[in-house]
């Protein structure tokens, strides 16, 4: 039976006070260890607010209005004199088929031939600016040498269009040019709001990480996505700041409901990530942490340890060292030390020691490659 790891065994031979300390039990709860995430203005971040940002509001409003109370005469008649009658009345009947929602899933129209790269423009142009509910690309027509237009519906509940549909059923509808759209030219982002979505991450009992990519594989984003300023504690409750490229609250808030031990708020836009120091990724700034722990079971000569105990810790702080907490880590780095097998150690440790497997999935492509193996941590987990 392996030996259980010491203090001294770790490097650690002395402590920073002189006082006679006290024992406790540290997190035997999660509820136990609560951190909050300090912004650089000094302000302790917390979740207050599950409220959308007035402009989202009034975005919502203006856009919210059912299309089958619209009339869109006018935008008709404008992309009459744009692109043609034929191409106007097929524009006619897809508003309609939208505003009866008759179809089992929203149509999607391709217009006439169009070879005039200029022209195709000043079409797409039209459907942002008049329409911008409708989302358009370039497709090749039937005979492989043409351009066409292909338009479709954006749904505000999912997005695609497409209800759901399983894969198989959309791969057999027998709908003209079923390939993926590019919806990169579907960007309507107002451009006096800033390019980036901050809100409050507030977890239980879970690592940002894993939080992270819960809330991702919901809105169909990558987790690389997110910029935030290190994890915070698996084992307690934290509240962090996280930011993400142009994504709109209110997807982020319909999530809410679905969550669980996750809640997201305090939505606002920023224009400009900013970085830490020598790391030139986007992620949010902070000034520190406020740390509320909860001790059990404890075992002193008297209250005035204690007193004496917290007095020093709040006038000197503490040192943040990983130490025995992670034994676990410890072993498994004595272990490759001494055989060099990646494989066997990548298979002991968590997946949640992101950081940790990082640098042994470097080692093991690059032995001795110690500068690498650092390198290849997240650049959100760098210190």
């Amino acid at each position: 039976m392996a030996k259980a790891l010491d203090e001294s065994d770790v490097g650690i031979c002395c402590y920073v006070s002189s006082l006679p300390g006290f024992r406790a039990v540290l997190k035997q709860r999660y509820s136990d260890f609560i951190v909050n995430e300090v912004d650089r203005e000094g302000r302790i971040v917390r979740l207050t607010s599950f409220e959308l940002p007035p402009d989202c509001m009034e975005e919502e409003e203006q856009y919210g209005i059912p299309l089958v109370q619209k009339s869109f005469t006018d935008e008709i008649e404008i992309f009459r004199s744009v692109a043609g009658d034929p191409d106007a009345e097929l524009l006619k009947e897809f508003l309609q088929k939208i505003a009866d929602n008759v179809a089992d899933e929203f149509p999607i129209i391709v217009l006439a031939p169009d070879c005039d790269k200029s022209h195709r423009a000043e079409v797409h142009n039209f459907f942002k600016n008049n329409l911008k509910f409708l989302i358009t690309d370039t497709v090749d027509g039937e005979d492989g040498c043409s351009k066409r237009i292909r338009v479709r519906y954006s749904s505000s509940e999912g997005g695609n269009g497409r209800k759901g549909k399983k894969r198989k059923d959309r791969q057999h509808s027998g709908r003209k040019n079923d390939t993926p759209f590019d919806s990169r030219g579907a960007d309507n982002w107002p451009e006096d709001r800033g390019k980036f979505l901050r809100f409050h991450l507030y977890k239980e009992n879970k690592d940002t990480h894993e939080a992270l990519g819960v809330i991702g594989k919901m809105l169909g984003i990558q987790q690389c996505s997110f910029g935030f300023a290190g994890t915070k504690d698996k084992r307690a409750i934290t509240t962090q700041r996280v930011s993400v490229f142009k994504l709109h609250p209110k997807r982020l808030s319909a999530l809410n409901s679905r969550l669980h031990g996750i809640k997201v708020g305090n939505f606002g836009f920023i224009a400009v990530l900013i970085l830490m120091p020598y790391c030139f990724y986007p992620v949010m700034k902070w000034k520190g942490f406020f740390l509320l722990a909860c001790c059990r079971s404890v075992v002193a000569d008297s209250r005035d340890t204690i007193k004496a105990a917290a007095d020093g810790l709040g006038r000197n702080g503490f040192i943040n060292y990983y130490g025995l907490q992670q034994s676990v880590i410890n072993e498994e780095r004595i272990k490759y030390k001494r055989t060099g097998h990646a494989d066997f150690c990548l298979r002991q440790l968590p997946r949640h020691l992101v950081a940790e497997r990082s640098i042994i999935q470097c080692l093991k492509k690059c032995p001795g490659n110690y500068l690498q193996s650092l390198q290849g941590i997240p650049r959100t987990l760098r210190l």
